[in-house]
């Protein structure tokens, strides 16, 4: 008692000039972050209704932008599942298991964090494209990957895999096997054990990672940009037809459809700090 009594005694107030400090560096901060996300999203809707609201919610109706839209939410449709099972696995193999290549495994993971996505993109041109490793194989096979969408998807899924893996790897690491090894000695298959133990334990770690992972696949420009080709209504994501309309001069639909983007990504940050909050403040 007398121990805590004298920490609480050694708590002082702010002085005026801690006050003060504190203030100017908060004004600081928030005018920094005004200038870099606050401004650019003011111009993106001041843009997007330069001609009105009618305008702009008429310019979704572009069949082009149509597909964009469409093949963006196809193309999340099919790489968050999949990159959510690579990550538990990949989780759970690194974390509960000690075997040969488990540091080539982490590394891997970490590479497309140090790869430029254009990068990644134009590998795939070289394996796939009709110059590339497999590209005889694929014309006598009638096989298109580059160009279409099965090489949007293949450029998403190497970008934006590593999300869900990384948030689940130190978590499980943190939380141990004990748990696990006690059902599945009392006779719990190793399914049943995963359902009612591992994921109620990881839950909100893996829905961070989905978040992250999601935000990154309908962001993705670089990529895509490579291995789609620009075919309208066909290879165009929403990013792709953002800078296909602003090129074209079409102010309106551009930051119309820019808009609808900041829209998506401010909900992924919405949901984010509602995964961290509820989390106990962290991502895990």
């Amino acid at each position: 008692m007398a121990a805590g009594a004298s920490v609480a005694s050694e708590v002082r107030p702010l002085t005026r000039g801690a006050k003060l400090a504190r203030a100017f560096l908060l004004v600081v901060s928030f005018g920094f972050l005004g200038l870099l996300l606050l401004a650019p999203l003011g111009a993106i809707l001041t843009q997007a209704l330069a001609k009105g609201f009618t305008a702009a919610i008429e310019s979704f109706s572009d069949p082009d932008t149509i597909s964009a839209i469409k093949l963006t939410l196809l193309t999340a449709a099919v790489v968050v599942p999949a990159n959510t099972i690579f990550g538990i696995c990949a989780a759970w193999a690194i974390a509960r298991f000690e075997f040969r290549g488990k540091s080539l495994l982490v590394t891997l993971i970490d590479l497309p964090f140090s790869v430029s996505p254009v990068i990644a993109g134009l590998v795939l041109v070289f394996l796939f494209g009709t110059q590339g490793w497999f590209g005889n194989w694929m014309l006598d096979h009638d096989v298109q990957i580059i160009f279409a969408v099965p090489g949007i998807i293949l450029a998403t899924i190497f970008i934006s895999f590593p999300y869900v893996a990384r948030e689940l790897i130190p978590l499980m690491q943190q939380q141990g096997s004990e748990e696990e090894v006690a059902a599945l000695s009392l006779g719990a298959r190793p399914w049943t054990t995963f359902i009612r133990i591992t994921l109620p334990k990881i839950r909100w770690g893996l829905l961070y990672g989905v978040i992250l992972c999601n935000s990154r696949v309908m962001g993705e420009f670089g990529a895509v940009s490579v291995v789609s080709g620009h075919v309208r209504g066909m290879t165009n994501t929403m990013p792709l037809q953002v800078e296909i309309l602003y090129n074209e001069y079409n102010f309106v639909a551009a930051f119309a459809l820019a808009a609808l983007l900041a829209m998506l990504a401010i909900l992924t940050l919405v949901a984010k700090t509602l995964v961290e909050w509820r989390s106990g403040g962290g991502g895990h």
